[in-house]
């Protein structure tokens, strides 16, 4: 039992250091594709923010919520080592299948998917009693958060764009572009800074699930004897390197970038300018933010990808690519049943050997 929590916990490293050179584009796109910083400048930059957000999320926030509601997506009855290995398995196979495609698919919904496939195929499917299996006071906000997400990204990014053209208008043009890409800096800071705070949280979820079910089963009175609203608070507090960990291998994902979806993100949706940059990112960390708040774990994807969008329509609806945005749609929605059929696949052929 003690070999399948270790590969479990490398195998949670791994996603989250994948999920970091996958969501890589989402905070370097737009300061890439307006030439503020070259490639390697701009994940340099984000990766040291990514981190960063493990100070801000530990000592000013206070906690990581968004872990512990990743650790309840599914009852704790329907959870076993092999339904995380599985889940997690799959989650991997997924991001790594979008990102060589360049798609720019939620690492968050994938997790999702292969954490719930995997328990529904443990408790014998919807059939039997996997309806019971998810916690859907947890999963119904994340799946919503498809689309509201993206949507509340572009609402902000079209309410920022028009009050910066409203309040520069009488600018010199030259002297207001130099000033956005100095803002760029701040703006992708801030939004990397959410994008690690939101992210790396995951895998802490998936782990924490991992250990404290391998202590209940070694006989670990502690935590059998603790209320379960309780067990992650205390697992992060004892395992404190289980977050400091997670930061820092999203941080080194990042730094790896993820050049073929920069190029989705940053040129395919719409032109981004050094204002409408400011603003996208700006807009996507407000919302990275807010949703971190209420413990929601959100695709940073969707976020950047609706702030985009936003920026894009001030212009003219016209001025956004609806097919290949539509495109990206479609990935999203069968992100979850996709990697949800993945991850009982794995379970099942797991479930031979254990």
């Amino acid at each position: 039992m003690l070999t399948l929590l270790i590969v479990i916990i490398i195998l949670a490293f791994i996603f989250d250091y994948i999920n970091g050179f996958h969501d890589a584009a989402n905070s370097i796109a737009t300061i890439v594709s307006t030439k503020v910083l070259t490639p390697f400048q701009a994940v340099l930059w984000a990766a040291m923010f990514n981190f960063i957000a493990f100070f801000i999320s530990k000592y000013l926030i206070g906690h990581f919520g968004i872990g512990e509601t990743v650790s309840k997506w599914v009852s704790p009855e329907a959870i076993n080592l092999q339904v995380l290995l599985a889940g997690i398995s799959a989650a991997i196979i997924w991001n790594l299948f979008t990102w060589w495609f360049g798609i720019p698919s939620s690492s968050s919904h994938t997790l999702m998917g292969g954490f719930i496939g995997a328990a529904l195929a443990h408790a014998g499917g919807l059939a039997k009693n996997g309806i019971d299996v998810v916690n859907y006071a947890k999963v119904i906000p994340t799946f919503l958060f498809i689309f509201l997400a993206p949507l509340i990204g572009m609402i902000i990014a079209f309410i920022i764009t028009i009050l910066i053209v409203h309040i520069c208008k009488r600018s010199n043009p030259y002297k207001a572009e130099n000033w956005f890409k100095r803002l760029q800096l701040v703006s992708s800071a801030a939004f990397s800074i959410g994008h690690g705070g939101n992210d790396a949280q995951k895998v802490m979820g998936i782990i924490g699930a991992a250990v404290i079910y391998y202590e209940i089963q070694t006989g670990n009175s502690t935590y059998i004897n603790m209320p379960k609203g309780e067990r992650f608070g205390y697992f992060v507090d004892h395992y404190w390197w289980v977050p400091l960990s997670s930061f820092l291998a999203i941080g080194l994902g990042t730094l790896s970038g993820g050049w073929k979806i920069v190029k989705t993100m940053g040129t395919k949706i719409t032109k981004v300018t050094p204002l409408e940059g400011v603003a996208a990112e700006t807009a996507g960390a407000i919302t990275l933010f807010l949703t971190e708040h209420f413990k929601i774990p959100v695709s940073t994807t969707h976020t950047i990808t609706g702030s985009i969008i936003g920026v894009g329509a001030t212009k003219r609806l016209s001025a956004v690519r609806w097919g290949v945005t539509v495109g990206l749609l479609w990935a999203w929605i069968v992100t979850i049943p996709i990697s949800a059929v993945i991850a009982a696949i794995i379970y099942y052929i797991v479930a031979l050997f254990y």
